[in-house]
């Protein structure tokens, strides 16, 4: 069954649901779209499957192929480039995370003329952003970032040296098309970081500081949800049911984060820039680190989250609890083969010393519910090599 979603933008969601993406472009006057997504989905057929669906309406739309894992400068202008010369009038982002963000970004650039690092969030720079964007249909292809329903991009720029947010109310996509269907082709790996991204998302709202009781509600279950689907969809990726959890405990994760989110990212952002690596796994690897470093002020909050991942916790005081939670997450990431140790994935010791400065330059930490100094981020980066 497809459903459609009012909260926070409209969602088409259900197995099947990319057979609407005509209409649904049709619905806001899109003409000529650009198609943005990477090497990757184009290879594995799933590019095909929307301009076949394009073709056979007889919409004409152009390509950018180019986006990056890690998207920089060279995952967004060229995109404007292409948008512009081909008079586009809507974007199509079909893909990961990665595809989404950079989506956003050409559709913000296609009609706002300053520099990407002058909308970064640390400078306010979402003020800068107008309603004055092209209209955007967002398919997710990863059940991770959810950033189908998310109002920030993530690039990393040259002028900052680290990945930067970008974060407006204006950059949510008008339309996302989640169909769950589409991840049935993710090896297990991907399906694990991806699936753990969402974790993070949704267990790292719940314990952000401030106020924000929605956010809160939806994080905690989407733990509960990512928990008791991420090893099934990761042992069987053709289970319709734990994929069709997996997308939508990965749309609650990015709805919960708007509360916040911490020192996971924050940390997980250098080792991308400096190390390469998925941001999916580098949250994996830290989570249950930030928590026990979380945990002096998160005990009944993690005891939550305890209860959440499906921890037995009648009896147990707040810190055996606590404690319970941490155990989960690294019980879950052995389950779905996540490596125990940032070098098991190629990260090496001499890095360590260029991330702090970046990981402290990284807005996610200050809402960390435990304050973070440059001390503390280099022995976080040092308990999980």
């Amino acid at each position: 069954m497809i459903s459609t979603w009012s909260f926070p933008n409209r969602i088409v969601f259900g197995w099947g649901a990319i057979g609407q993406l005509p209409a649904t472009l049709d619905g806001f006057g899109g003409r000529r779209p650009l198609v943005v997504t990477d090497p990757g989905v184009a290879r594995c057929g799933l590019l095909a499957r929307v301009t076949d669906l394009l073709t056979d309406s007889k919409i004409e739309h152009s390509i950018f192929d180019r986006v990056e894992g890690n998207p920089t400068e060279a995952s967004v202008y060229p995109g404007v480039d292409i948008y512009r010369s081909e008079h586009c009038d809507s974007v199509i982002a079909l893909g990961g995370g990665s595809a989404l963000d950079a989506a956003k970004a050409i559709r913000l650039k296609a009609t706002h003329n300053l520099p990407l690092e002058e909308y970064d969030d640390l400078k306010n720079g979402g003020d800068r952003i107008s309603a004055d964007v092209p209209p955007m249909i967002a398919i997710p292809t990863t059940a991770g970032t959810g950033s189908e329903v998310g109002r920030s991009t993530v690039i990393t720029l040259k002028a900052t040296g680290r990945k930067t947010v970008i974060f407006s109310p204006h950059l949510i996509p008008s339309v996302a098309i989640a169909d769950p269907e589409l991840t049935v082709a993710l090896p297990p790996h991907l399906t694990a970081a991806t699936g753990m991204d969402a974790m993070t998302h949704n267990l790292e709202a719940y314990l952000s500081i401030g106020l924000h009781p929605m956010c809160d509600a939806i994080g905690i279950k989407g733990v509960e949800i990512v928990a008791r689907n991420l090893p099934v969809a990761v042992c069987d990726g053709r289970n319709a049911e734990a994929r069709t959890n997996m997308m939508v405990a990965a749309i609650m994760g990015a709805v919960a984060f708007q509360k916040g989110l911490g020192a996971v990212h924050s940390l997980a952002h250098p080792l991308s820039t400096v190390a390469g690596m998925h941001h999916g796994l580098t949250n994996a690897i830290l989570l249950p680190h930030v928590m026990r470093f979380n945990l002096p002020v998160s005990r009944d909050r993690l005891t939550d989250i305890a209860v959440a991942l499906g921890v037995d916790t009648h009896g147990m005081g707040a810190d055996s609890a606590a404690v319970a939670a941490i155990g989960a997450i690294e019980k879950l990431n052995n389950e779905i083969g996540i490596p125990k140790r940032l070098r098991d994935a190629g990260v090496s010791a001499e890095m360590i010393p260029m991330m702090v400065p970046l990981a402290m330059a990284d807005g996610c930490r200050l809402c960390n519910p435990r304050p973070t100094s440059a001390s503390d981020m280099e022995e976080l980066y040092r308990a999980a090599f």
